[in-house]
């Protein structure tokens, strides 16, 4: 089955040359050009990754991006302005899984998509079937869902990574460098700031005080570690 794009940013010149090429490689393609329009087709269709503009009209790409993450954990790529750092750190506060600077080269947006749909569905068999359990927390790996006691917890496709390799790994401390690396890629442009970003979103998401957090732990002038 053919996989399927979002596509959102109000220069429809570069929509159309991203569509092209994606078309070319037999994805399936959705475009928007303003921010109401992109939140519409997001609950309304299946996506397998959402290419989502900062400066959109009627809504920001970061205000999309937040309302998608009350209802959807598609993957999303933002596209922030070159040099703009805080945009990049706003997207993943929002809950971004990526970010791709512009101007962009169309080999790079095609490889980045690529990567993080490997990424979020390619996990080796005899892993599928587990389901990682600490006290209250519980994370199915089949289904790439978390829950705390009997409720829900709606993860991104690079939140749930992170947890998943921690739980996996239980007390080891890994540098930021290395939950860099090993979550976003080696070739990965970013910096470890996105790897704090991400664990600062995660723990507000399942611990019941961020601040003294039960399960991700930090190891000062190291790293993380989830505590068992």
């Amino acid at each position: 089955m053919a996989k399927k794009i979002l596509v959102v940013d109000d220069e429809k010149l570069i929509v159309k040359g991203i569509r092209f090429s994606l078309e070319q490689d037999g994805m399936e393609v959705d475009c928007a050009y303003d921010g109401q329009e992109a939140l519409d087709l997001a609950s309304a269709n299946q996506y397998d990754v959402i290419l989502l503009d900062v400066m959109l009209p009627v809504l920001t790409g970061f205000e999309v991006c937040q309302q998608i993450r009350e209802f959807s954990d598609v993957p999303i790529i933002m596209l922030t302005a070159k040099g703009e750092d805080m945009d990049k750190i706003l997207g993943l506060e929002y809950g971004a899984d990526d970010y791709i600077t512009k101007p962009f080269n169309i080999l790079e947006v095609k490889a980045r998509i690529k990567a993080i749909m490997r990424r979020s569905t390619s996990k080796p068999a005899e892993e599928n079937k587990q389901i990682l359990t600490y006290d209250i927390l519980r994370v199915d790996l089949d289904s790439r869902r978390g829950y705390l006691g009997d409720r829900e917890v709606s993860l991104t496709a690079k939140e749930f990574d992170l947890l998943e390799l921690l739980m996996t790994h239980p007390n080891k401390v890994y540098s930021r460098e290395e939950l860099l690396n090993t979550v976003w890629g080696y070739d990965y442009p970013g910096d470890v700031r996105t790897v704090d970003v991400h664990i600062r979103r995660l723990r507000e998401k399942i611990e019941t005080t961020p601040s003294t957090p039960q399960f991700i732990h930090t190891k000062w002038g190291v790293g993380y570690f989830f505590q068992q």
